[in-house]
């Protein structure tokens, strides 16, 4: 009965969310409040709120509560090479980028392992955020080995630097190497994007490569964790 009991309050929730009576970004009543109206155990509430986390419609912050995840999220494709551009064009958004930073930087010892480079090699650094219906959602850290893009520009960087090095310097981008993982928001994501009450980002790696399998860029893509969900087509190999 108890576990019937779970399902049939996140069930409620799950409705109560998808029909506007809790709006997004608003918090859920408290744990003492749910445990008084339905008149269940706090462990029965905890075991609901924690599926409803667990299937992205609330997000847990710690000391706060509960509060209710945006569900229209935007597809964001896993396999492929898709420009920012491309796949706000493809979902007919508006948006916008917004370029903090266009210089050239000699390596760490992060960047030198990450984009295959010595100490001495002279690397470009651009720091974008992505902007739609009106809130910062993506922030693009970019590097790129300057051998292979000798010139970049901050009207290139806010426009589209896959159009500028496909169209413009007649280079073949051909596959990349991702890596997708959850991380605590850190001080730059909480000047770079408008992160509301989200602890946690979604980093999505890049390890992008020309068609001679030159590795010319490495991309830390931080996404706002309500905002996207990652998909990807699989065929089983027969």
């Amino acid at each position: 009965m108890k576990e019937n009991k779970f399902l049939a309050i996140y069930n409620e929730i799950v409705q109560a969310i998808e029909e506007g009576t809790y709006k997004r970004n608003t918090k859920l009543p408290s744990e003492n409040e749910l445990v008084a109206s339905y008149g269940t155990s706090r462990e029965t509430i905890r075991k609901a709120l924690t599926l409803l986390a667990q299937n992205g419609y609330i997000q847990k912050v710690k000391g706060k509560g509960s509060f209710v995840l945006d569900m229209k999220r935007f597809d964001f494709p896993v396999s492929g090479l898709t420009s920012f551009k491309e796949v706000t064009e493809k979902m007919g958004k508006a948006s916008t980028t917004i370029v903090y930073e266009v210089s050239t930087i000699y390596p760490d010892e992060y960047l030198q392992q990450h984009l295959q480079v010595t100490k001495k090699d002279s690397i470009w650094k651009v720091y974008r955020s992505r902007k739609i219906d009106g809130e910062k959602i993506i922030f693009d850290k970019d590097y790129f080995h300057q051998k292979y893009i000798p010139y970049l520009s901050k009207e290139i960087c806010e426009h589209s630097i896959y159009d500028y090095i496909e169209q413009e310097l007649n280079l073949k981008i051909s596959f990349a190497k991702k890596e997708i993982l959850v991380e605590e928001a850190t001080k730059e994501d909480q000047i770079y994007l408008d992160l509301k009450e989200y602890p946690y980002v979604v980093v999505v790696k890049n390890f992008v490569y020309l068609d001679d399998a030159s590795l010319f860029q490495y991309t830390e893509s931080r996404h706002r964790l309500d905002k996207f969900r990652f998909v990807d087509f699989a065929r089983r190999a027969r």
